[in-house]
């Protein structure tokens, strides 16, 4: 069967790119082309713009009852080929059917449903200026963002963006990863039932080369969304900040794990399982520097060792399969350089570090890799300090609460943190300490969508999540009326 061929989605019609170049996109677990997207341009990124820009001028005065209805409609139509998404998500990013039916898609669905109803309970400010008049802020919409979003979480990070900025009353031209491209063409036949009006949403596909950079560094683009590596983000920031483009900035993410004596052993062993693998390990909240109290670690390693080897990597349709396939060859190639750099600064392989020798036949060359653990190596050196983005992690004996904060705060990163102990007071404590945007205690991955959301440091810029992303896809005004 030849590959699909999808078409960019502007003005809400599909369109072959301008210049009519297309590329492969690659089957994960299979390593075969099963799709071939848009290499778009400049030009595909004009013609968006063009259909976004006159879409504005309606959709920013459309009530907010309206658009609140059409994102419902949205979520409905998610969730109705909820079994259809989860599918074509795993194909195209590898992960398991079972996780993208279960957390990827329900969560795209949702992102619809929350920000529809937070326009509508939203309450701007008034204040009465005593003798002088009466203030009030007003949101306005900004205009045309520019939304970037990654290849680990396709659907569920790009409604993370699109659902906040049509609910300002913003438009957007979205660029998909290039490797994860077929949930975002398939939510373009929904907005399309759900009757959201031509050019509020359109679809650019392509590399970031060609279509990314474009949107970028589009003169008339005001805002840009983007979650991926710290590299592009800064090479972002270098094109927006001189254009004084809004920006928030989703990067990458070291986070530590830390595992005090006094926790709930069992709990906390089998959450860092699953921090440390879900999704392959490829999501930027994962744990991936795990960092245990003395008296308990060698009992902890000896758990999270059998735990791992108990994972299930293959076939990515079957209920069973814990861990598919990495997104591409090429990032396979990057995580395996960490696992031979990892044992030539002096770590111990306790457990995966190969690919399954089982995966045979259909999936033989498909781009998997065991949950790998890596004992032995100290919190300075590169295994433990740059992000590696797959199923590897490193463990790592600690003494005092004093030293641990300090393990996990020597990092260029700051996304998240995990604490696990029983002692509420330690946990307030560490839990201020930590230079993260989001520190979880006694559990892992409870997303609030009411509560900012972002980096510190290398890992980001902004906060998104409820009055955040309000704040971020509106332009506030002050108006003042004299008594």
């Amino acid at each position: 069967m030849s590959p699909t061929a999808l078409d960019n989605f502007i003005n809400n019609e599909h369109v072959k790119p301008v210049h009519g170049h297309y590329f492969d996109t690659f089957d994960p677990a299979r390593g075969v082309p099963h799709a071939k997207i848009p290499d778009s341009t400049k030009e595909d990124v004009d013609l968006a713009f063009a259909a976004a820009s006159k879409a504005f001028k309606t959709w920013s005065k459309t009530s907010r009852v309206e658009r609140a209805r059409i994102m419902n409609k949205i979520a409905d139509l998610i969730e109705s080929r909820l079994d259809e998404f989860a599918r074509a998500e795993s194909k195209d990013q590898g992960k398991s059917v079972e996780l993208a039916r279960t957390v990827d898609i329900p969560r795209a669905a949702h992102n619809f449903r929350f920000f529809a109803g937070r326009i509508l309970h939203s309450v701007d400010e008034a204040a009465d200026l005593a003798g002088v008049g009466f203030s009030y802020s007003q949101r306005m919409p900004i205009g045309v963002a520019g939304l970037i979003s990654p290849w680990n979480l396709p659907l569920y990070l790009l409604t993370w963006k699109i659902a906040p900025c049509i609910a300002c009353g913003n438009t957007a031209i979205c660029k998909p990863s290039e490797f994860t491209s077929l949930t975002a063409y398939m939510l373009c036949s929904v907005l399309q039932e759900a009757g959201l009006p031509a050019g509020v949403v359109n679809m650019v596909f392509g590399t970031g080369v060609g279509a990314g950079q474009a949107i970028v560094e589009h003169p008339r683009i005001p805002l840009i969304s983007f979650t991926g590596g710290t590299v592009t983000g800064a090479k972002i920031s270098s094109v927006a900040a001189p254009m004084f483009k809004r920006l928030s900035l989703e990067l990458g993410g070291k986070n530590a794990n830390i595992v005090f004596a006094d926790c709930d052993f069992e709990l906390a062993l089998k959450t860092s399982l699953r921090s440390s693998f879900a999704n392959q390990g490829e999501i930027c909240l994962c744990g991936s520097r795990i960092f245990v109290e003395r008296p308990i670690y060698e009992k902890f390693l000896a758990g999270l060792v059998q735990g791992a080897k108990g994972l299930k990597v293959g076939d990515p349709s079957l209920k069973d399969t814990n861990l598919g396939a990495l997104v591409s060859k090429e990032h396979w190639s990057k995580v395996m350089s960490y696992v031979q750099l990892g044992q030539e600064e002096g770590g111990k392989i306790e457990c995966g570090g190969q690919k399954p020798v089982s995966l045979q036949g259909e999936f033989q060359n498909g781009y998997f890799l065991e949950p790998t653990i890596i004992s032995g190596l100290t919190p300075t050196c590169r295994t433990m300090r740059e992000e590696i983005f797959g199923p590897v992690v490193t463990i790592f004996p600690f003494d005092t609460e004093e030293e641990v904060v300090g393990y996990a705060n020597d990092s260029e990163y700051g996304l998240s943190c995990s604490v696990w102990t029983e002692n509420g007071r330690r946990a307030r404590r560490v839990a201020s300490e930590i230079e993260a945007g989001t520190v979880w205690v006694n559990t892992w991955m409870a997303r609030d969508l009411r509560m900012p959301f972002g980096g510190m440091k290398k890992s980001g810029v902004g906060r998104e999540g409820g009055n955040h992303s309000l704040d971020f896809y509106s332009e506030l005004k002050t108006i003042c009326l004299a008594d």
